[in-house]
């Protein structure tokens, strides 16, 4: 215990304010996706393909713009300027979800919430990097991805307690959602000062072939490793989806997404300390097996309890695994081709991400909900051979 509060205590302030600003976003959007597939189904009318194309699209647009967002970061040595563009599209989709009457207003502004995502992720990640010290580096990432999640299950519930007062108003909840989005822009402008780093190197294209050669060949089996569990895991909206199957009522399903990301942000930063003194690859199929079990739950349960359960073990490999990978790319790759790194494992995840959701929402319309889960336990079984076969890269082994 005092170990713990050590660790906390040696982590910078710019990973705390950080933090706070991903909490504040997530509660804003949370607000919004938790909501958003129950939405466009029963208001606008939309199909699960559709619903599925459009979060797939979404999100591989967010991680794909990463790679541009971090190697610009990289050439100008600059983050915080980044950031608060991301930040500031994020809080300018916001209302474009209240007036949408139609699937391509909420792809719209999907897509610009979500490219606001991009430019921001990478420089931020690589941010993080840049204040910390190396042998705490797992255990602030592990904070920051659990105060992010705070806001993940904040704001499904502040969606639910909204939905019961305002008799399930979809339209006034998403106005709610603006708020905390101007107020993680403004946390991030006022909070932040930017670390000095020394030019220690001739400002180049980070992208370019020889850069590129540079991140070596652990850095690319971690980039690797990226795109393989994106496809072992597609977007959360059918877990939504799921539960409105399970006869959940639907002003309580956002309740869902509170279970998952309750067991994402309490176990975000055990695992992410946990991981600066154990095997990366070992930490990594353990998190495969957890989701081989969520998937497992998920696809033969038909009751409340089993679909929460499900829930709950996804959220638990999210906290054991996106806090690792990323303090796994921190750790490979060149001090100024950090952004660049993050910017890359973000588009191959994007890549990933799109063909599963796409082909999760194919696999539901057509065969069912229940062939769409055992597909994901299948895919992570397959994942799980790969690293068990594959010749770790990485330093922490």
């Amino acid at each position: 215990m005092f170990s713990r509060f050590s660790t906390l205590s040696r982590i910078p302030k710019g990973v705390w304010v950080v933090g706070g600003v991903s909490m504040l976003m997530d509660i804003s959007s949370e607000i919004i996706h938790s909501l958003l597939p129950l939405f466009m189904a029963t208001t606008l009318g939309a199909s699960v393909i559709l619903i599925g194309l459009i979060e797939g699209l979404a999100e591989a647009t967010a991680l794909i713009i990463k790679v541009f967002s971090g190697a610009i970061s990289d050439y100008l040595g600059k983050r915080k300027g980044l950031a608060l563009l991301g930040y500031g599209l994020g809080a300018l989709s916001k209302p474009l979800f209240a007036i949408a009457s139609t699937s391509g207003m909420i792809l719209s502004a999907r897509l610009i919430d979500r490219v606001g995502k991009g430019i921001r992720g990478a420089p931020r990640d690589a941010l993080v990097a840049d204040v910390t010290p190396p042998e705490i580096r797992g255990a602030a990432y592990g904070l920051r991805q659990s105060m992010d999640t705070i806001g993940a299950f904040l704001g499904p519930l502040l969606a639910v307690a909204l939905m019961l007062l305002w008799n399930n108003d979809f339209r006034t909840i998403f106005w709610v959602a603006v708020i905390p989005g101007v107020l993680a822009v403004a946390l991030l402008f006022f909070g932040l000062q930017e670390p000095k780093t020394p030019v220690t190197h001739k400002r180049s294209n980070p992208i370019k072939r020889e850069n590129l050669r540079r991140l070596g060949k652990s850095c690319w089996w971690v980039l690797g490793l990226g795109a393989v569990f994106t496809l072992a895991r597609f977007s959360e909206a059918f877990l939504v989806l799921r539960a409105q199957q399970a006869g959940i009522p639907l002003a309580l399903i956002p309740l869902v997404m509170v279970a998952m990301n309750l067991l994402y942000f309490f176990s975000a930063y055990p695992f992410g300390k946990l991981s600066d003194a154990m095997s990366h690859t070992r930490l990594l199929q353990l998190g495969l097996v957890v989701l081989i079990a969520a998937d497992v739950v998920l696809a033969v349960s038909t009751h409340w309890a089993g679909i929460i359960i499900g829930v709950a073990l996804w959220g638990v490999h999210m906290g054991m695994t996106q806090g690792l990978l990323a303090a796994m790319i921190a750790k490979t790759a060149p001090q100024d081709l950090r952004g660049t790194a993050f910017g890359i494992f973000s588009m191959v995840s994007g890549v990933g991400l799109l063909l599963a959701s796409v082909c999760a929402g194919v696999i539901w319309e057509q065969w069912g909900a229940e062939c769409t889960f055992w597909t994901g336990a299948v895919i992570c079984v397959l994942t799980l051979l790969y690293l068990w076969l594959t010749p770790a890269r990485v330093v922490n082994e």
